[in-house]
């Protein structure tokens, strides 16, 4: 934890550095592999577990609703949190274990070309990589966003976002900070397609 031995000042200006050093096309690509799901009407389905856990259902939530601009008639992305069923992940990590959270929930909804977007600081979480094995054995497009040295999950998924560095808390809120420009840039995407599409016979106007 830099925090323990920087200054306020010194850890914010850390965490400028470490954003300039992320890998900008990568970012673009999830939105590119956003979109697609979009346009062919597949699920995203996000997990994590902790503070990725969180950012997950965050990250649901604002592609859910940030990326409309009309609450009534655009069309929806079709997006869920796997972190947020309470019960089922009781359920199966009492009966079957823990490692089997995520996967055994993809099995009653996940389809080829859904995308499933795993969040791991370590990128080492047992459930996370069961998950994204089954889900690129499914025909799923799989994300995974890491930090540290990236796991096993970074070479696992079909695309990735790096954070390099070994402080679990900057790494969580740097997939924060990429999630907020994601759904921007999706609101963007998702309006003009939207704007451009006939209703009602007539094209519609900006």
């Amino acid at each position: 934890m830099l925090g323990q031995t920087l200054s306020a000042g010194d850890y914010l200006s850390r965490v400028r550095d470490e954003i300039g050093r992320l890998d900008v096309p990568s970012i673009e690509t999830v939105s590119d592999v956003i979109e697609r799901a979009y346009d062919a009407n597949k699920f995203v389905f996000i997990i994590g577990n902790g503070g990725s856990g969180a950012n997950a259902s965050h990250l649901c939530e604002d592609l859910a609703k940030c990326t409309l601009c009309d609450f009534e008639d655009q069309k929806r992305l079709k997006v869920l949190s796997l972190t947020d069923n309470t019960a089922g992940i009781m359920a199966w990590a009492n009966d079957e274990g823990y490692e089997r959270v995520f996967l055994e929930q993809l099995k009653n909804l996940a389809s080829p070309g859904d995308v499933l977007i795993a969040i791991s600081g370590s990128g080492n979480s047992p459930n996370i990589l069961r998950a994204v094995e089954w889900a690129n054995a499914k025909g799923l497009e799989t994300v995974g966003f890491t930090g540290f040295s990236g796991g096993k999950l970074q070479a696992i998924g079909k695309h990735n976002l790096h954070v390099g560095l070994d402080d679990m808390g900057i790494v969580e809120s740097l997939h924060q900070v990429v999630f907020h420009w994601l759904i921007d840039d999706l609101h963007r995407r998702f309006t003009a397609k939207h704007r451009s599409t006939p209703r009602n016979g007539a094209r519609a106007h900006a």
